[in-house]
């Protein structure tokens, strides 16, 4: 197995570190939701026009067309420039994107795929519920089919950037009396529509990304519909294996350069005993130790499973490996960094470059949970993975 990078592919890294250097939108990202639409989707079109949107997406929908080691070698790039991975357009390109590629037909992906890499349209998820979140089998939000429509009633909750959003990738029970992981679809819903109520939640870190999604009879086209009727179950989990799988790469790699910017901070502020510095300290340099190896570890998980999916054509279920795996991660490297910052740690900012790091370490704790709990992810691995009994 050679594990090394290709001339060619080399050369395309430089290719993409020289371009977001010269590309890379300057000035804070802003924190008003109107102003981080335009934002996110300005940034978006720049890369469209630039030639850098859809690395591994198909050609004749606005794609490059290159392997899904080529969109790795993005994704790294993208983290290390300290790019914004989880903005507003996230769940179009790591979501709904590769869904509709993998089972649109193709009207659904000739109308909707062109207009997400041109940076036209903002795309927000519709799976979990008050009663249903990891436990996405037990969805109640009903679809009824009337003529050459659904007609949707129900509720969807921590959608992110739903107030903003022009589609959803939305799951509704089509077929209350089906098994539990049958009688589902996945339809696409425009959020413009009549009768959908949007509801921001703020949340502990202070932010109002997720919000409630109310449906009171809303129609929707059966076109919209992804794949067949009640077979949606089975759409969702490719819908589930991007997220789980490549979607979170930028997010690992920026990690490992937080961990390498704590490792440069333990060595000039002091250690725990007022002699010497924190990274003199045995225990502090043991857990900047492992949280420097875990990362490397985390790596190496992606880069095998991206080797997968190029020869299986879709993320398995080993996504969940990586998935658990950078959630645990994640919230132990924010700790230690709280750790480092004492009391001053308590400051609320999401920012690196002081002491605060509460908002950071607070939102954390979100990796656990969204896209399946960690608790959900071993379960996955132990069905599917290991093959342990139930």
């Amino acid at each position: 197995m050679d594990l090394d990078f290709s001339a060619e592919q080399v050369e395309f890294r430089e290719q993409v570190r020289t371009w977001l250097a010269e590309h890379a939108p300057k000035g804070e990202r802003p924190t008003d939701f109107a102003a981080v639409r335009q934002f996110d989707l300005e940034w978006q079109r720049t890369q469209f026009e630039g030639g850098w949107a859809g690395i591994a997406w198909p050609v004749e929908y606005g794609g490059r067309g290159l392997s899904l080691l080529e969109q790795l070698i993005w994704f790294e790039e993208y983290a290390r420039a300290g790019l914004p991975s989880m903005d507003a357009n996230f769940v179009a390109l790591n979501h709904a994107g590769p869904t509709l590629i993998a089972r649109a037909d193709d009207a659904q992906k000739a109308r909707h795929l062109p207009p997400i890499l041109r940076g036209e349209v903002i795309w927000c998820q519709g799976f979990s519920e008050p009663g249903a979140g990891s436990d996405l089998a037990s969805l109640r939000t009903r679809a009824e089919v009337d003529g050459d429509h659904l007609v949707v009633t129900g509720q969807k909750i921590w959608t992110s950037h739903a107030h903003i959003a022009d589609w959803q990738e939305l799951l509704v029970r089509t077929d209350p009396d089906a098994p539990r992981h049958q009688g589902i679809s996945w339809v696409i819903c425009d959020m413009r529509s009549p009768g959908i109520d949007v509801r921001p939640i703020e949340t502990m870190d202070g932010e109002q990304e997720f919000c409630e999604v109310f449906y009171d009879e809303v129609r929707i086209p059966m076109s919209n519909v992804v794949g067949a009727v009640n077979d949606g179950w089975s759409v969702a989990m490719s819908t589930l294996s991007f997220e789980r799988g490549t979607a979170f790469t930028a997010n690992q790699v920026a990690l490992a350069v937080t961990v390498e910017k704590l490792i440069a901070r333990a060595g000039k502020i002091p250690g725990p005993s007022g002699s010497g510095t924190a990274l003199g300290d045995e225990e502090i340099a043991r857990r900047l130790a492992t949280a420097r190896a875990e990362v490397a570890a985390m790596r190496a998980m992606t880069y095998l499973g991206v080797s997968r999916s190029a020869r299986d054509g879709s993320p398995g279920a080993e996504g969940s490996i990586v998935k658990l795996y950078y959630a645990e991660t994640e919230k132990k490297v924010s700790r230690l960094a709280m750790d480092l910052a004492g009391l001053a740690g308590l400051e609320m900012t999401t920012r690196f470059d002081g002491d605060g790091w509460s908002g950071k370490y607070l939102q954390s704790y979100a990796s656990s949970i969204g896209g399946g709990t960690s608790e959900i992810q071993r379960n996955i691995i132990g069905d599917r993975v290991l093959g342990l009994p139930r």
